[in-house]
């Protein structure tokens, strides 16, 4: 194809997301690069981002032009490139997410640096959806949603609850400080690790760099609260199989997950690469399937909307300091973050992703 050809193709494929090319609405992308078209036509989802990421292309309202792209089918319609076909392959031949390689995604992410998880997340450093139907803030929306986590699970005081991916610890702190229950958390990011241990330390915590797989001892409740998107398809029967056993008698489970529409068995290659690698978006099929004489729903709700919402408000919050994240981190590292924090933003609007907050119960024999 010459580079006219590949213009006319990028340009027809966008069209039918109603996108125009160098046009003046929010959602229209304007072209700095004329090899933007070709990087696109041939590497679809990677090459569209990594374009961005080098100043190839911009557009005043990402999140808009990301629902417009996913509420028509773009995603699919482009051609994936031989990464994203390597990618693919790989995760359909071997487990991506062994205990060796689980704790790449803890390196390359989760231990960026506080100071900007700090500033982005805000002081309750919730790194999930947030639970906006009767909070006008992002902090408050967070409480919200950690309450409602604490009541769906009916904690009472003496309680023992673990908390598989832990994070900074915001889950534990709330629920001891508000419940009166002892919480063990488990995370893989050092990082993670020691700013949790500093906000825990006043109260019945205990957090530990441990993977999921090594923990032992009984527990009257267990939470997840968005780290099994990075359980991998193949250790799906694994992970609930571990956490039937780790429930004592009478124990409840709540898991909160990030959930595909389609049954796939790797995840967008953009966000494999610079983002969440080894990470996999379960489908109502994987999960059902996982689940099935392990455990039985009590509650499925669906939060996209709130994600949604919460990721702009990340997104604001890092948009305000872009000038010292760009001094830390370098422009190339701003635009990735922007472009992450937005994607996800418009694939949640346009209900291309999902946000389940499941309750558990166990079944028994």
């Amino acid at each position: 194809m010459s580079a006219l050809d590949f213009a006319a193709r990028a340009q027809t494929l966008l069209a039918q997301g109603g996108i125009a090319i160098n046009g003046s609405r929010d959602w229209d992308i304007a072209i700095h690069n004329p090899a933007f078209y070709a990087r696109v036509v041939r590497e679809g989802s990677l090459g569209l981002g990594e374009s961005y990421m080098e100043g190839w292309w911009d557009c005043p309202r990402l999140d808009e032009f990301f629902r417009r792209l996913f509420d028509s089918g773009l995603d699919r319609a482009a051609e994936p490139g031989w990464r994203a076909f390597a990618l693919r392959l790989g995760a359909g031949c071997f487990n991506r997410q062994t205990r060796a390689r689980s704790a790449r995604v803890a390196r390359r992410h989760y231990d960026a640096g506080n100071d900007l998880f700090e500033a982005m997340l805000g002081p309750t450093l919730v790194y999930t959806a947030a639970l906006w139907e009767r909070a006008g803030s992002l902090d408050a929306a967070q409480e919200a949603k950690l309450d409602a986590v604490c009541r769906a699970l009916e904690l009472a005081p003496g309680m023992r609850v673990l908390d598989i991916g832990c994070g900074f610890g915001s889950f534990a702190r709330f629920a001891a400080a508000r419940y009166g229950v002892r919480v063990d958390g488990i995370t893989l990011s050092g990082n993670q690790l020691a700013l949790g241990r500093q906000r825990c330390a006043d109260l019945p915590v205990e957090l530990r760099l441990e993977d999921y797989r090594e923990t032992r001892d009984a527990y009257d409740r267990i939470v997840s609260l968005g780290m099994f998107e990075h359980v991998g398809y193949r250790n799906y029967r694994r992970f609930f199989n571990q956490a039937r056993r780790l429930l004592a008698p009478g124990g409840r489970m709540f898991l909160s997950t990030i959930g595909s529409n389609r049954t796939v068995r790797s995840t967008d290659p953009w966000i494999e690469r610079y983002i969440f690698p080894n990470s996999h978006l379960p489908s109502i099929r994987q999960l059902g399937a996982a689940l099935e004489h392990r455990f039985v729903p009590r509650l499925w709700l669906n939060w996209a909307e709130h994600y949604d919402r919460t990721l702009m408000a990340w997104y604001g919050n890092f948009e305000s300091e872009w000038e010292r994240w760009r001094r830390e981190y370098g422009e190339i590292f701003c635009r990735m973050w922007k472009y992450y924090l937005l994607s996800c933003a418009g694939a949640f609007r346009a209900r291309h992703l999902q946000d389940w907050q499941i309750v558990l119960d166990p079944l028994e024999g």
